[in-house]
């Protein structure tokens, strides 16, 4: 293959930017095969703005065409993991938006399709392109921030209006998007927490479910990470908040570490707190601590496009894959605990995540709904439809 052939399923608000990237060629070894949604109305929308690209209404027929050597799934969250297990069944490569799924069961089965096929499997988990993320993890695995003591996340600056929840009928409610903040805006920064510090065995937390608006699903939540050697985590997230925050604090035995405004700033100890906690016999007595503004490429890496690029190296050039789509599962576990632990008041195992409880209650919040969105509420329709 000179370039890879890149199929859309779901010509929505991803979808559509996904193909306006490769038709402007950032992505160079990609290029746009096919495109597919159920809703006609999209389907003539792509016809009119991208004539020279097939079209389909049927996602059999786009994955039959031999159009495609890969599809992103850029649908509704639900039939992420669906679409890929039929994608991988017609020998095409995937990479799907994120979230991996809704619960943890249906990624289970994704990917064990993706193991029993000879395929690419990646996620759109574009955070980890950006370079502040990628030193801060080099720093943790390189060992520069010793014993991490406890790590605070505040993420609020997901803020969206009730015009927002009503601009479509499958956004937040249980049923058709499986969850709020944690499922829909929160998904890279759990990704990125796992990736960097490692997944917590147990989660607490706390969570308001339309405290700012007339949903069903979280908008307010605060949950508190467990780690076997010690670590605790504090992960505050909230689209109630304006103008928000989006601060990551690392309490380390070498100091601090803030990651604000796309920044690294180390406060670093001369020597780490427990060899001072040995040697010091001063009352009230500290080791001495340097600001470090730690290097990094500030502008926020390639994103979207990084990955498709990478993706399309992988296939191309063997390169390794920046995210591989089996890892969606961790991030997913750790929102699917918060979830559980919220619903029930209890501190929920990650490492032995109890799938089919978690989904049990997951149905019994769709069947006991009771708002139902109609047509005639949706403001602006700017969702996927698939």
């Amino acid at each position: 293959m000179e370039k890879i052939r890149l199929g859309i399923v779901g010509f929505g608000n991803m979808g559509t930017g996904h193909v306006k990237n490769v038709v402007e060629g950032k992505v160079p070894d990609m290029v746009m095969g096919a495109i597919c949604d159920t809703a006609p109305a999209r389907c003539e929308a792509a016809r009119q703005l991208y004539p020279q690209i097939p079209v389909f209404e049927d996602v059999e027929e786009l994955y039959g065409s031999g159009l495609c050597d890969v599809v992103l799934i850029a649908t509704p969250h639900y039939h992420h993991p669906s679409l890929a297990v039929k994608a991988f069944a017609h020998g095409l490569h995937v990479i799907t938006e994120k979230p991996a799924g809704v619960y943890t069961g249906q990624v289970k089965e994704m990917n064990a399709a993706a193991a029993k096929s000879d395929r690419k499997f990646g996620i759109m988990y574009n955070q980890r392109t950006n370079p502040v993320y990628q030193k801060l993890r080099n720093m943790v695995q390189e060992g520069e921030l010793g014993h991490i003591k406890r790590i605070t996340w505040i993420i609020t600056d997901w803020y969206r209006p009730q015009a927002y929840h009503d601009s479509s009928t499958w956004r937040s409610t249980w049923k058709s998007e499986g969850g709020g903040a944690l499922i829909n805006q929160n998904p890279h920064q759990l990704d990125l927490w796992q990736w960097m510090f490692g997944m917590p065995d147990r989660i607490f937390a706390k969570a308001s479910f339309g405290k700012y608006y007339n949903i069903e699903v979280e908008d307010d939540v605060m949950a508190y990470f467990e780690y076997d050697n010690g670590t605790t985590g504090e992960y505050i997230t909230s689209t109630g908040e304006t103008p928000g925050t989006n601060r990551l604090e690392i309490a380390c035995d070498m100091g601090k570490v803030v990651v604000e405004n796309n920044k690294i700033t180390f406060y670093r100890n001369v020597i780490s707190e427990r060899e001072h906690n040995q040697v010091n016999t001063v009352p009230f007595g500290r080791p001495d601590c340097w600001e470090c503004n730690i290097p990094a490429d500030f502008s926020g890496g390639p994103q979207h496009v990084g990955i498709l690029s990478n993706f399309a190296s992988a296939l191309l050039h063997g390169t390794p894959l920046l995210a591989p789509g089996e890892e969606g599962i961790n991030g997913l576990t750790i929102s699917n605990a918060i979830h559980l632990s919220a619903w029930t008041g209890e501190t929920v195992d990650v490492k032995n995540f109890p799938d089919e409880r978690f989904y049990e209650l997951l149905q019994e919040k769709i069947r006991t709904s009771t708002i139902v969105k109609k047509e005639s509420q949706v403001v602006v329709d700017n969702s996927n439809t698939y």
